[in-house]
């Protein structure tokens, strides 16, 4: 079940993420405010990011691809089989880091005071971080993602 709702939170964060950057890149492109929309784009960006590391933590510590994969294999096993280090290694890190730019980016956004200031720090710290979340997803077609359906 947590991987299910692990895998539907994904398309909230898509979709979440490009409403964020087509907002930032409307802001700073068309020279807008900086709007309550604007704020709410990246606040619900955040906010699904924030879920979905609470599902993914739960899913790594009771998974045989997270946590418990180092326990049951060892660091060597778990380093040397691509499948096991990719959910155990790669997909968590990357998502932290993506998490932690989103969280940094609103902070800035927040301390900026011109409203193309804001367009460009959201549009920068949000497509940076829907990048690299991209790049980590299982999607189906990809070795990760085999035998993964798209939802």
């Amino acid at each position: 079940m947590l991987l299910i709702i692990h895998s539907l939170l994904r398309w909230a964060i898509v979709l979440t993420g490009l409403w964020a950057i087509i907002r930032a890149l409307k802001g700073v492109s068309g020279k807008t405010p900086y709007t309550a929309t604007d704020k709410k784009a990246g606040l619900f960006f955040m906010i699904s990011l924030d879920i979905q590391l609470l599902v993914g933590l739960l899913l790594y510590f009771v998974s045989s691809l997270g946590l418990k994969a180092f326990q049951e294999n060892g660091v060597k096993a778990v380093i040397h089989n691509d499948g096991i280090r990719y959910f155990a290694v790669e997909h968590i890190f990357v998502a932290i880091v993506a998490i932690a730019l989103v969280h940094i980016g609103r902070a800035k956004v927040k301390k900026a005071t011109l409203d193309a200031q804001k367009h460009k720090t959201s549009l920068i710290f949000f497509a940076i971080a829907l990048i690299l979340l991209a790049s980590r997803i299982p999607w189906p077609g990809t070795a990760a993602g085999a035998g993964r359906g798209w939802f």
